[in-house]
């Protein structure tokens, strides 16, 4: 079984609890998706299948070798694609398959993989958190970023000090989320707390083996 899913991120939200309680929520439109692809370790070296996500509006501009590859699935062609690793094998999982919201309930526990928000170019303060210097009256150094290397050794700037530049549109994973609530016949998942990326952005729902 796939322990996962694609989803859409559709925005934010609050739930309450009977008592009162407030909640916020992330609602996702998860599914449903078809397994396009399965991959061996005998012939690939791992194991993972490789899933897409069905869309209202089917992937209509595609070329010639992913329409083969769709072709031989024997789906329909899909705009998202994405692979999730397995650890028990693909023997009991078919081309074509589906995968739905049905596999989650209630107070699951999932990990969501997203793409941040791109921020532009950044400063110090805002991509990495500096503290700046003082800001009283004629300090000259509110924001600024102070040394970025030694000037006799090694004369130049170590790579991956921290500076300003591009900031937000990365890869991020956020652990351990609850999922408050499933609708199956919506699509729905409503999950804890915020996930990364905007309004439509592409996500990964990945159920924990909790014990």
């Amino acid at each position: 079984m796939v322990n996962g899913i694609i989803g859409k991120k559709l925005g934010m939200t609050q739930i309450f609890a009977p008592d009162g309680t407030v909640t916020p929520v992330t609602v996702i439109k998860a599914g449903p998706c078809v397994v396009v692809q399965c991959k061996t370790t005998s012939t690939d070296g791992y194991e993972a299948v490789q899933i897409g996500l069905v869309e209202e509006k089917a992937q209509r501009h595609v070329n010639k070798p992913m329409k083969g590859h769709f072709a031989k699935a024997g789906v329909p062609p899909t705009r998202v694609l994405r692979e999730f690793r397995l650890d028990g094998g693909v023997a009991s999982i078919n081309v074509g398959d589906k995968i739905l919201v049905d596999q989650f309930v209630e107070n699951d526990v999932v990990d969501v993989i997203g793409t941040s928000k791109g921020r532009g170019f950044a400063g110090f303060v805002k991509r990495h958190g500096f503290g700046g210097g003082r800001a009283t009256h004629g300090s000259m150094f509110h924001r600024a970023p102070g040394s970025i290397g030694a000037s006799a050794y090694p004369s130049r700037v170590i790579k991956g000090t921290r500076m300003a530049g591009h900031m937000g549109v990365e890869r991020k994973t956020i652990k351990n989320l609850k999922v408050m609530r499933v609708n199956t016949d919506e699509n729905l998942l409503l999950i804890k707390g915020a996930v990364p990326g905007p309004t439509g952005a592409i996500v990964l729902i990945k159920k924990k083996d909790v014990d």
